[in-house]
């Protein structure tokens, strides 16, 4: 690369640091993790690189959002925060998930935090969908098992049409989920619990979402994509994709 080149790149690369900087250090971000009624998972805030992606998702307050099978609520409780009282977070899990006790015992466990504006919900049915319509739909280490058990690509474009009718124009969809080598496709999805990011950007785009941009903060060129998620080795700081998406 050519000097100037090198410089003009160096320079953009700085910019689009301070840009992401400036977001994560706003009053709004720091707020919503310095609240005291999320002490008890603080401690995990580093490893997930919760200011930056949460920054990255450009979530603001009176939001409407959705996160997706949202597990312990985790992020749920951070864009609580985030959006505040004139806006709601929908934690949502499918239709399916209310016939098994995990699914009832962890919509009743985040219900009983009383968050004034996060609504704990089983949804009416498998596929995606929000009570008013969406500002942002999140989703973190869930992508990959959308084509399991036999589903497909037809249930990944079920679901990407889904959140896409879902999300307000110009709203955003953010995909967190552990990256697999190039060119595997939704071959480990079942096994590694790993996707190619390459194959959700061209899905999620299909579905007619304009590509925003990627935060590069989860990724660990450590991780050789080989060993499943879940293997101690590992486990914690696998290689992981932050994508963003538009509606128009």
């Amino acid at each position: 690369m050519h000097g100037w080149a090198r410089g003009i790149a160096m320079a953009g690369a700085l910019a689009a640091s301070a840009s992401v900087a400036q977001t994560a250090s706003s009053p709004v971000v720091r707020r919503a993790l310095a609240d005291p009624a999320r002490a008890d998972q603080a401690g995990d805030d580093a490893r997930r690189q919760a200011a930056a992606v949460v920054a990255f998702s450009g979530a603001k307050p009176g939001d409407v959002v959705v996160d997706y099978l949202p597990g312990s609520g985790y992020w749920s409780r951070i864009f609580a925060g985030v959006v505040g009282a004139r806006g709601v977070v929908y934690a949502a899990w499918p239709a399916r998930a209310g016939q098994s006790d995990r699914g009832k015992n962890a919509v009743a466990t985040l219900a009983a935090r009383n968050v004034p504006n996060l609504v704990a919900q089983i949804q009416p049915g498998d596929l995606p969908s929000s009570p008013r319509p969406a500002d942002l739909f999140w989703t973190v280490q869930n992508y990959h098992d959308i084509p399991n058990r036999g589903a497909g690509e037809p249930a990944l474009r079920a679901f990407n049409a889904a959140v896409f009718g879902l999300l307000k124009k110009g709203g955003t969809f953010v995909v967190i989920d552990h990256a697999d080598a190039p060119g595997t496709e939704l071959s480990h999805t079942e096994t590694t619990h790993r996707i190619d990011a390459a194959a959700v950007r061209r899905q999620v785009e299909a579905a007619g979402f304009r590509f925003v941009g990627e935060s590069r903060v989860l990724r660990n060129p450590a991780d050789d994509h080989g060993k499943g998620v879940f293997d101690e080795a590992i486990r914690g700081r696998t290689d992981q994709f932050v994508y963003k998406f538009r509606k128009p």
